[in-house]
């Protein structure tokens, strides 16, 4: 994930945008760590609460109008948008394309849905904040002509206890809304009645489950999944295109006033007898005032995110190649000292030089707190890209909220140790023969060739020390003072000496090397000698030198005179 490019949203609205973006980041948690992940990680199918038939709002919406015009020398072809319904779409987008850059999500594709569902608030008294004047809900979902979900909000958003209703300027289902709902204007509250949060969650549930929005079927997928409907798609997208020829920000269109029903007219009762005037009345006592209630209790603060804490080491680290043995965990906790529970923390490599990863090839994810407060990231695997150089790199644990909360990881990444030889072989044509030669003869006839290997394969780059060697008096090897020798130039190329020891050139790719000549001195005592082969981590091979007395002569002596 590239950096989150906070620094190109204007200062002044750098704190909105910013719990904006942490909101839209639910959609990249990792769906291999469950008890962390969203709920709302999978991408929503046409068979979801939210597709279900959920009534038509420019039939079952009361309060809908017509859309305004664009305002005096807008381009033409423009359409007129509400100025706050124009900015929680373009933030949402701005927010979701920082986090999720693979989407591609069009502010134009939430205003689509924006304009079908609730013509962008408009009638309801959208408000500067996000809210409405009066309260937008669909049609009771009880199964009589619509679908039929039963409560899943307790009323909280629908004020219908039995049986939920789509709510909000976008028509979110509540159980829906639970999975990804969204804080667009950093209140610290996920509102679906609010068109800055609305529209935040309504892009998070577009581009879940790493949809493309550039890719037709994918489009075309996203918007089913809102509403199962040919119709309704066609339309949506109809609205999209529109707005991409030109959406241009209006005033706020009051809040339209239904005629309240007629209030019944009440019953007068009938007068009765008259009384008599010489009946004395009896004056009716004055009533108590009636005492005076008590002021509630203030309800206490609410609590809001306070802190990340780091917990365990700050340092990680792993060889490359292979799982960090370590977990990174961090800690939110409220004001109150409680945990933070659900709250959204998206963890992100930086600065990495060794192409550390985590399950799944991402370098960024967000997982969620438990109820103990603690968000632990997915496995990490250490790259493998700084070679036989030690990697480095960052991890960032972040949180927003009302303010951005951070801690870090210091990650490192060892390089593999080099693969050592545990084998020597002799190879070659001549390898099962044995080196033989007789005494007299100036050097042994056959080659020597020699091959290094770990577990089974070739290894290049061995070196080798090849000696000759005899046994001292505790059976330990030891070089030998004769017998045969190599020779070698001195480092000038002039001289040449015979030597005993001698460093061999490494293996060459196939982990191989050819042995120098094998000489004898003269007046050699037949003989078995030992060639012995090692390599600097003890690795040997041990290889019989046999001398053969040299043959009696067979020419007869010439006889006496």
């Amino acid at each position: 994930m590239k950096p989150l490019r906070r620094h190109v949203i204007s200062t002044s609205r750098k704190v909105l945008c910013t719990a904006a973006l942490a909101a839209s980041l639910t959609t990249a948690a990792v769906v291999g760590n469950p008890p962390t992940a969203d709920a709302g990680e999978s991408a929503p199918t046409p068979d979801s609460p939210q597709a279900q038939d959920r009534g038509n709002a420019r039939l079952d919406l009361p309060d809908l109008v017509t859309d305004p015009p664009p305002p005096a020398g807008a381009p033409q072809g423009s359409t007129g948008i509400p100025g706050t319904a124009l900015d929680a779409y373009k933030r949402a987008a701005t927010s979701v394309a920082a986090a999720l850059p693979n989407c591609h999500l069009p502010w134009e594709l939430v205003a689509g849905i924006g304009r079908v569902e609730s013509v962008h608030a408009s009638g309801y008294g959208l408000k500067t904040d996000g809210a409405t004047t009066k309260p937008i809900r669909g049609p009771r979902l009880d199964g009589n002509g619509f679908a039929r979900i039963t409560d899943t909000d307790k009323g909280l958003f629908d004020g219908d206890t039995e049986y939920d209703r789509a709510v909000g300027p976008l028509q979110f289902i509540p159980s829906t809304w639970a999975s990804w709902g969204a804080d667009g204007n950093a209140d610290g509250t996920r509102d679906p009645n609010n068109i800055y949060d609305a529209a935040l969650g309504a892009g998070l549930y577009l581009c879940a489950g790493d949809r493309d929005l550039a890719r037709a079927q994918d489009l075309d997928k996203a918007v089913l999944s809102y509403n199962n409907s040919r119709e309704y798609v066609n339309t949506v997208l109809s609205w999209m295109r529109q707005y991409q020829k030109g959406g241009v920000g209006i005033p706020n269109p009051p809040v339209v006033n239904v005629p309240p029903a007629p209030t019944p007219t009440p019953i007068t009762p009938s007068p009765g007898p008259r009384p008599n005037p010489h009946t004395p009345t009896t004056p009716e006592k004055p009533k108590p005032d009636p005492k005076p209630k008590p002021d509630p209790k203030p309800k206490p603060p609410t609590a809001t995110v306070a802190g990340l804490d780091r917990l365990g080491e700050e340092r990680i680290t792993a060889e490359a190649g292979t799982q960090f043995g370590v977990t990174p965990q961090v800690k939110a906790r409220l004001s109150d000292n409680k945990p933070a529970v659900r709250e959204v923390v998206l963890f992100e490599i930086e600065g990495d030089t060794s192409g550390t990863v985590f399950a799944g090839g991402k370098t960024h994810v967000v997982v969620r707190t438990n109820a103990d407060g603690i968000a632990t990231a997915p496995v990490l695997t250490a790259g493998e890209k700084a070679g036989d150089k030690a990697g480095a790199f960052t991890l960032r644990a972040t949180l927003y909220g009302t303010r951005e909360f951070t801690v870090r990881f210091q990650g490192a990444v060892t390089p593999k140790p080099k693969p050592v030889a545990d084998k020597l072989t002799r190879v070659g044509e001549d390898a099962d023969k044995a080196l033989v030669a007789t005494a007299g003869q100036e050097r042994f006839a056959q080659s020597v060739s020699i091959q290094a290997t770990a577990k089974d394969q070739a290894l290049a780059g061995t070196k080798l020390t090849a000696a000759m060697v005899v046994k001292d008096a505790d059976g330990k090897w030891v070089t030998a003072e004769s017998g045969p020798f190599f020779k070698s130039t001195d480092a000038a190329g002039g001289e040449v000496k015979r030597v005993r020891s001698l460093e061999l050139a490494p293996t060459d790719e196939n982990g191989r090397i050819l042995l120098p000549e094998i000489y004898l001195p003269e007046g050699v005592e037949p003989g078995t000698y030992h060639l012995r082969l090692t390599t600097a981590e003890g690795v040997e091979l041990v290889l019989e030198l046999k001398v053969d007395p040299k043959p009696e002569s067979t020419t007869p002596e010439p006889a006496n005179p």
